[in-house]
């Protein structure tokens, strides 16, 4: 359970804001976030309170669910402070049907229209505490990674991406160069964000968004397509999926979502060390075990091919 959060007190809050019908359950505890199942005599709901590395997430979901009610979760109360959200149900996690990328076919290109809508709000979403890894902001970031003595990898794993720092900024400035735009950016967009309710699809976990480059938000709605699904990087669903995405930004943007992507993946190595940062040793230990991963799928993504 996150420090210092006062069950008795969310209950009441809760209790405020709808009627439970049983008694309401903790469903899940992490570093970051606790959950909350509240039955309700039409279903139910849940509550979430959020750690401060996350405190933005219920004023951007209660914002974006404002904005776009048919593809994010209804909210159904929240609070800055303390950061509480509580929302309706959204059905099933698309991770219970398997993941299908039949249902990303139809999911992405209703995210990249609201990415397209959000633009114009970067900064107002900056405002409040939406982490920053905005292009310009990326090298030095990645800088402070390197810094780190306790990565969770081989030295000789930790050197090539410190020889890769001047590379990373290169590429940096290429994106800056040919596609300077900045949005909201889930960075956890994968089967367990995505809900389906039989009749609409909604997005809910906004708690890992930073306003960055729109286009990463895909490295973990794909790096779980072929971790769970075995689908091979070169299947052609991916392909279909870019350019489902890609269609509201505009057209001949293939180049440009690969070089965005590559960006994206280090960028979500910067993202990751900031939760890392603020976890208790103990649950830091844990969470290195999926840090690991994304470090190494970044080596072998990006880093290795152009050193």
């Amino acid at each position: 359970m996150i420090r210092g959060f006062d069950i008795a007190a969310a209950e009441a809050w809760i209790r405020a804001a709808v009627q439970p019908v049983g008694e309401i359950v903790v469903e899940r505890e992490r570093a970051w976030a606790t959950i909350l199942r509240v039955p309700l005599a039409n279903g139910q709901a849940w509550f979430k309170a959020c750690s401060a590395v996350q405190a933005f997430e219920p004023r951007l979901t209660a914002e974006l669910a404002a904005r776009w009610p048919d593809r994010v979760v209804r909210v159904l109360a929240h609070d800055s402070d303390p950061a509480w959200l509580l929302t309706a149900d959204a059905g099933e996690p698309v991770a219970a049907a398997g993941n299908p990328p039949e249902v990303w076919l139809r999911a992405l290109p209703l995210y990249a229209e609201l990415q397209v809508g959000e633009v114009e709000r970067v900064d107002r979403h900056l405002g409040y505490g939406v982490q920053d890894l905005r292009i310009a902001a990326l090298p030095e970031r990645f800088d402070d990674l390197l810094r780190r003595e306790d990565l969770p990898l081989e030295p000789p794993e930790v050197d090539r991406l410190r020889r890769f720092a001047p590379r990373f900024a290169e590429l940096c400035d290429r994106l800056a160069a040919v596609h300077p735009v900045h949005s909201v950016q889930h960075d956890d967009l994968h089967m367990r964000s995505l809900f389906d309710d039989g009749t609409t699809l909604r997005i809910l976990d906004w708690g890992d968004t930073s306003i960055g480059h729109p286009f990463a938000s895909l490295v973990t709605t794909f790096r779980w397509l072929e971790e769970l699904n075995g689908l091979s990087p070169t299947d052609p669903w991916f392909e279909r999926l870019r350019d489902a995405y890609l269609e509201p930004w505009g057209r001949g943007l293939a180049g440009t979502f690969e070089l965005a992507t590559r960006v994206g993946m280090v960028a979500q190595l910067c993202a990751w060390l900031r939760h890392r940062d603020a976890m208790p040793v103990d649950a830091a230990r844990a969470f290195d075990q999926q840090f690991a991963i994304v470090l190494r799928r970044a080596l072998a993504r990006v880093v290795e091919p152009v050193i």
